[in-house]
């Protein structure tokens, strides 16, 4: 059955968005509209976020790029997640995911959620699971059912994405045990803990039908998310990290089935060499779905700089298919990041965004790297600011010589200028 037909929320933002969005990104509406239908390309937006801007993720539009923020127990501040939040949309970012664990998680989401007109992502299992950790309890005594209601509250709050690890089964977690690094996920960590304390299946596995019927109803897009991706390149492409993934793609074509847009997340710390074999065959156990990754990280001893080694990796990720890129920052493993921080990180993966996308021959991409070369040239300094990822940073290198015509690396000894009769 059609998901057009099947969720209403999403068929009543499609009519409202698809003129408006469709042109940006050089497609026609009936282009996307069968893409959305093949599940190849989800719409983000419920119709409860004020404000809202959708967008596209997944093919045929362009490579986009997420920012997350959000308090921890050892530095929550909701002002400064705030900040995070402007300098994410200033630069560039195209949603937003608030991961916050402490505070009052309920007012950082909405007041977030009033604050931007980007899709804001979250992981409802850290709300469900904050007041057993704050009071010292057990993460293994979390009940399913408040897992569900926090689903289901967070969709009536006006959440557009959540990340919820359905794919983490028994059977993954058992194999994950014997890994360098274990469960890194934080919500895959807290849900191998419960399998093993109860001695159960994931109950996000086993009520998965109860999370379409709330993520139908909102049109809230599901992050399916890669509990077992690996923590150490050492960790990647294991029993675990597959037992995974093949199990996303059953629920990715459940929930196409019962009309609800996913999304697939994965795959963490990856070698460079394995990084393209690895987005094709995931792609593919997938069903073509939307991928959303974090980096792929290609090294693990870069901690302060991961930004550059996530975008290194995004870019070989976009072009193997990569279709939305999480950041990482330089504060990755080591701390929270700060609004520098995110500013750097989502800068990072919008380069790793073109760099793939110029790769793959998209004319955009390909387009907007002609003209600033072609300004360049000119010495257009206002034009190669214009067509620039970043132009504020542009503007910022060049204002201490902003009244010469060449830079201030070659002054008279400029090749353009030489080249002039």
């Amino acid at each position: 059955m059609s998901i057009l037909r099947t969720n209403a929320a999403l068929a009543e933002l499609a009519q409202r968005w698809l003129p408006e969005l469709c042109p940006l990104e050089g497609l026609a509406p009936r282009e996307a509209s069968k893409a959305i239908e093949a599940g190849t390309m989800v719409l983000l937006g419920n119709p409860a976020h004020p404000d809202l801007r959708p967008c596209f993720i997944g093919q045929p539009s362009r490579v986009k790029v997420n920012a997350n923020i959000g308090t921890s127990p050892l530095a929550s501040d909701a002002e400064a997640e705030a900040e995070k939040l402007r300098a994410a949309y200033d630069a560039g970012a195209d949603a937003v995911m608030d991961l916050s664990t402490a505070g009052d998680l309920d007012a950082i989401r909405l007041g977030m959620l009033r604050a931007t007109p980007l899709p804001l992502g979250t992981v409802p299992i850290y709300a469900a699971v904050q007041p057993l950790l704050d009071s010292g309890g057990d993460a293994a005594d979390l009940s399913p059912d408040d897992l569900l209601a926090e689903i289901e509250k967070e969709a009536k709050q006006g959440v557009d994405f959540m990340t919820v690890h359905c794919g983490v089964t028994r059977e993954g977690a058992a194999a994950a045990e014997d890994r360098l690094c274990g469960v890194v996920s934080r919500g895959g960590s807290i849900l191998a803990r419960w399998m093993r304390a109860h001695g159960r299946e994931n109950p996000l596995f086993e009520r998965y039908d109860e999370i379409l019927e709330v993520a139908r109803e909102h049109n809230v897009t599901l992050s399916l998310g890669d509990g077992l991706r690996p923590g150490a390149g050492h960790d990647a492409g294991d029993a675990a990290q597959t037992l995974e993934v093949i199990a996303l793609g059953r629920l990715q074509a459940r929930a196409l089935e019962y009309g609800v847009q996913c999304m697939i997340e994965g795959p963490g710390h990856v070698p460079l060499q394995e990084v393209e074999a690895q987005v094709r065959t995931i792609k593919r156990l997938t069903n073509n779905a939307p991928l959303y990754v974090l980096g792929p990280l290609c090294t693990d001893s870069a901690p302060g700089y991961d930004h550059i080694a996530g975008a290194i990796g995004g870019a070989t990720g976009v072009r193997a298919g990569v279709d939305f890129l999480c950041y990482l920052t330089p504060a990755e493993h080591l701390t929270l990041p700060d609004a520098s921080d995110v500013r750097q990180g989502v800068m990072a993966s919008r380069v790793a965004a073109q760099v793939g996308e110029v790769a793959l021959g998209r004319p955009a991409a390909v387009e907007r790297d002609r003209a600033i070369s072609a300004a360049r040239k000119a010495l257009d300094w206002d034009g190669m600011a214009s067509l620039a990822l970043d132009p504020e940073m542009v503007r910022k290198r060049r204002e201490a010589h902003a009244q010469e015509k060449e830079c201030a690396m070659c002054g008279k000894f400029c090749a353009f200028k030489m080249q002039q009769p």
